[in-house]
């Protein structure tokens, strides 16, 4: 397998390179480097460059003899999203279609693309399932509903073959405790709740204590990168073996409240965490718990890590090890 990993210099690519790494195949990881860093890529072959730059698609494809892609670059942040769409519509949507048309264009076939449980908004039922209705509330979420789309329809017309990963919420760290989640500016909770703690940040904002849940606080389905990073290891072994188009959730299973996790990782590091109540952030759902009973029973998958302490406290290891992140 050769495989070109798109954003594999970010949070969730740079671990899912080091699994890829482990195959046996060859790992070029494509990045601009606008999210993502360069010191995450230790081992794989590093091109930079964008996924609007078709001609350096192309020779780079051709290059390392490509067969198959991962598809990690996208932006991803849902508050930012409502207020820049332009941003979204054109880097997620008209970015990723520039990318198939190249693949397909020089015979590679086969991809597997970064999702998110932000496809199926305020779901009536608990946990979610891939069968239920889609509905994002948020930009980020619309778009990659768009993607899953466009790529249904290029596999019934030009034969690509695709699975699908719909993330809940990513967390922890390679236990190694040299890459990590390092974004700017930071918004996924964990990171935030550590870097109060340990005084990187001021004050943790919760943001909205008025939903329809035991605490008031939002409830999200937590799971580590690494377990994340081995379903995509797995689906792309699958097409290598025939199997046909199809989309995962990718969850845990279980909910936590905001207010929970704070408490979790507040118990993890021994220490308090300063915050503060906010208003809502547009576009975020009460409640997303993941069923991933489908891809446990279709590739076999399963989660190493199911303790949300232990899930924390690889994270707070990266965290205290890079106390600058990536730039330290």
């Amino acid at each position: 397998m050769n495989i070109l990993v798109t954003g594999g210099a970010g949070y969730i690519g740079s671990h899912t390179v080091r699994l890829l790494e482990k195959t046996g195949g060859k790992v070029v990881v494509y990045d601009n480097l606008v999210t993502g860093h360069r010191n995450a890529v230790k081992s794989s072959i590093f091109v930079e460059g964008d996924i609007f730059d078709s001609t350096l698609l192309a020779d780079t494809i051709r290059r390392y003899d490509i067969s198959s892609v991962v598809h990690f670059a996208a932006y991803s942040l849902v508050g930012v999203s409502m207020i820049k769409p332009q941003d979204y519509y054109h880097n997620n949507v008209v970015g990723t279609l520039n990318l198939l048309d190249v693949m397909l264009a020089n015979g590679v076939n086969k991809l597997v693309f970064s999702s998110t449980a932000a496809v199926y908004g305020e779901p009536e039922t608990s946990p979610i399932t891939e069968n239920v209705l889609k509905n994002p509330t948020n930009v980020y979420g619309r778009t990659k509903l768009i993607m899953e789309n466009a790529m249904a329809d290029y596999s019934r017309s030009y034969g690509l073959k695709y699975i699908a990963l719909r993330y809940f919420n990513a967390c922890g760290a390679d236990a190694a405790g040299d890459i990590g989640e390092d974004h700017q500016p930071e918004t996924h909770l964990i990171p935030l709740i550590l870097k109060a703690c340990l005084g990187k940040t001021d004050t943790l904002k919760i943001f909205g204590d008025d939903y329809p849940t035991k605490d008031g606080t939002c409830v999200r389905d937590y799971i580590h990168v690494n377990d994340l990073g081995q379903a995509h290891v797995l689906a792309l072994k699958a097409l290598y073996n025939g199997h046909e188009s199809d989309v995962y959730n990718l969850g845990n299973g279980s909910g936590f409240t905001v207010k929970e996790i704070i408490e979790a990782a507040e118990a993890v590091t021994g220490l308090t965490a300063p915050k503060e109540i906010a208003p809502r952030r547009a576009g975020d759902p009460a409640v997303l718990v993941a069923s991933s009973d489908k891809i446990r029973q279709d590739l076999g998958w399963q989660s190493e890590y199911t303790d949300i302490k232990n899930i924390i406290d690889t994270a707070c290891h990266w965290h205290k090890k890079n106390p600058d992140g990536f730039a330290g």
